[in-house]
């Protein structure tokens, strides 16, 4: 049987993106094994340019693959490989390149490159593709939540992303693909879909009259299925049929990733980004009225260029004032190509150090005060795995719907089952709980997840709307 070793580097979208391309290997007979510990007949090196880091660590990776087997097919894809081919190929030993677009014909490049060893650049322009590549992950490792990738792309060009240029212009796949797939995934036993992309709430902006709103009515519809989560949306996204969604279903979980980048005007417009912090500030509060319980994360970059003390300040008090229940930090990275890069006034890396380390504390401090507020409610959560660190202590783990990691005692048969848990004790990480009920499909709709009253305002719900196939 043929081997096929995997290597993923950057974002979930990559990983949803190995995990579609395995199951072509899959198809065709392949078995996968372990990267680093076994030799495969094809390896193939799923890369990440959005830093230049990113460059660097895809470069070592496939030169660890050519050591590990010189004889095997070194087939190379993702965002690296689609804005820099020629610097890949450059690299004695790399057999394919072939970005992030045309993946359904990899098996046939390879079958190609078994027979004659000729090294392909299947690079095209991604400026120029409009089509949403279709490719199927009907199974996951991890058995409680599904990935189900909905939208490719972005149009946003702020000033320190390389993004479309690597990924193209936004581009949505079929509505109906999208609900067979989830229909398909809840049969295989997922009750939680997240829904992610590059630019996850651009969705529908390449059709007529079908946005992300609708598709979460439709997605709605679906029996079986409990939650629906959206991997990140932007603020600016968040228009009233949204809003709507959020307050009236029953399945969208109290979780929005809302990437802020910055808490200072004269930064955003410097990012490029399209809104203002007011704007900002104010859809949260809509979230807030429509959702009550919430959890907003979002994402932080520190130390852009002309970044001054007095606006970094601004930023840390607008933060602490919206009172995030996580924030991801990540220090300003110059990514050569973009606008940012050639940018005047570079801040000093140990100042933008000293500014992460300090807006890691006040996440840290925000995680715990949004979990103490729960503690002695009642949530909803599915487990996920037994817990990490007490393997044999018979404590799982799993996420409430509003993204609180908990840790409670329960028998690993309740992974991937929804369950009541009280929480006793909030942390940093993760909270503490007990387990009051397993629910299932006999549990009276009373007490099914979420509020009676959500679930009576649900009942008021619109029609999801025909859709063409």
């Amino acid at each position: 049987m043929p081997s096929v070793a995997f290597y993923t580097l950057g974002c979930k979208v990559n990983f949803y993106d190995t995990e579609a391309i395995w199951q072509l290997f899959k198809n065709e007979g392949y078995e996968q094994v372990d990267f680093e510990t076994t030799t495969a007949d094809v390896y193939l090196i799923n890369t990440c340019t959005v830093t230049n880091t990113g460059d660097k660590k895809s470069r070592q990776i496939i030169r660890r693959a050519i050591r590990r087997n010189p004889d095997a097919v070194i087939a190379v894809t993702g965002c690296y490989a689609q804005t820099s081919p020629a610097e890949i190929l450059a690299i004695e030993g790399v057999d394919l390149v072939i970005g992030t677009q045309d993946r359904d014909k990899l098996m046939n490049y390879i079958t190609d490159l078994q027979n004659e060893r000729q090294p392909v650049n299947a690079v095209r322009n991604i400026m120029k593709t409009r089509e949403f590549e279709e490719l199927d992950v009907p199974d996951f490792a991890e058995r409680t939540r599904a990935f189900l990738k909905i939208q490719e792309g972005c149009n946003n060009f702020c000033t320190f992303c390389i993004i479309p240029w690597s990924r193209g212009l936004s581009r949505s796949r079929e509505p109906m693909s999208v609900l067979n797939q989830a229909r398909q995934l809840v049969e295989a036993g997922y009750k939680e879909i997240v829904l992610t992309g590059i630019h996850t709430g651009g969705y529908g902006d390449d059709m007529e009259n079908y946005r992300l709103s609708d598709l979460l009515w439709d997605l709605d519809a679906i029996q079986g299925l409990e939650r629906i989560r959206i991997s990140s949306i932007e603020a600016s996204q968040i228009d009233d049929k949204m809003i709507e969604v959020l307050n009236k279903s029953t399945k969208m979980c109290r979780h929005l990733h809302i990437p802020l980048q910055a808490g200072d005007n004269d930064v955003l417009k410097r990012m490029r980004r399209k809104y203002t912090v007011e704007q900002f500030a104010d859809k949260i509060k809509l979230l807030h009225e429509a959702m009550p319980g919430v959890a907003i994360t979002t994402d932080v970059i520190v130390g852009f260029p002309g970044e001054t003390e007095e606006m970094y300040k601004n930023g840390f008090d607008f933060m602490e004032k919206l009172g995030f229940a996580e924030m991801h930090v990540f220090p300003y990275s110059k990514r050569t190509g973009t606008p940012a890069a050639r940018m005047e006034d570079q801040i000093d890396e140990e100042v933008k150090n000293e500014r992460v380390h300090q807006l890691i504390d006040l996440s840290e401090r925000m995680q715990l005060q949004y979990g103490q507020k729960y503690v002695g409610e009642v949530l909803d959560v599915i487990p996920e795995r037994a817990h990490k660190s007490e393997l044999h202590s018979g404590r799982i783990l799993g996420y409430s719907d509003n993204y609180i990691q908990v840790v409670f005692e329960g028998a690993e048969s309740l992974i991937g089952e929804l369950c009541r848990v009280k929480i006793t004790e909030a942390g940093v990480n993760e909270c503490y709980g007990q387990l009051v009920r397993v629910l299932n499909e006999n549990t009276p709709a009373a007490i099914r997840p979420q509020s009676a009253a959500r679930a009576e305002e649900a009942r008021h719900k619109p029609q999801p709307k025909a859709m063409q196939a």
